[in-house]
């Protein structure tokens, strides 16, 4: 099938097609005029791309894991790809979680504000807290802001 039925089918834009063969995703044949043509399993793993994409996997990830051949999936390297990805995105959680919680009472801290202070004392107030361990500062490492980053531009269902 050519990129424009390809497309309609799978609701991507052609440059993103051309994106994940130009990147080995998507394995293509070329006609004697230049033209591409895709096979019908071409659906099958453009749908495959969207879905680990939605499930957290990098382009870069999901290139290991999909086989050359769909028929000969290696069962084992999916099994524990995928287990590896559930325990990354736990320990996110579990960060996330700790870091909203000192975000929560920091936020308490500074919404406590005395009135007799002006607002750049209540910071310093705030900050001396922090630094003596009265209050924690949050628990983000420096992955988890560009995994959080990728997350907030991602829009449901698919873009082209």
């Amino acid at each position: 099938m050519k990129i424009g039925e390809l497309a309609e089918r799978t609701g991507l834009a052609p440059s993103r097609i051309r994106f994940y063969e130009d990147i080995g995703l998507l394995k293509v044949e070329r006609q004697p005029n230049g033209y591409r043509t895709y096979p019908p399993q071409a659906v099958l793993v453009l749908d495959l791309i969207a879905t680990a994409q939605q499930a957290g996997f990098s382009l870069d990830e999901i290139g290991t894991l999909l086989p050359p051949d769909l028929a000969n999936w290696k069962h084992g390297s999916l099994i524990e790809a995928l287990r590896s990805k559930v325990r990354d995105i736990e320990a996110l959680e579990a960060r996330l979680a700790q870091s909203k919680g000192h975000l929560v009472a920091l936020l308490a801290e500074i919404e406590a504000k005395p009135e007799e202070i002006d607002c750049a004392t209540n910071a310093s107030r705030v900050l001396s807290r922090m630094r003596s361990g009265e209050l924690e500062s949050p628990a983000l490492e420096t992955g988890d802001v560009t995994t959080l980053r990728k997350a907030s531009r991602r829009r449901p269902g698919r873009t082209g």
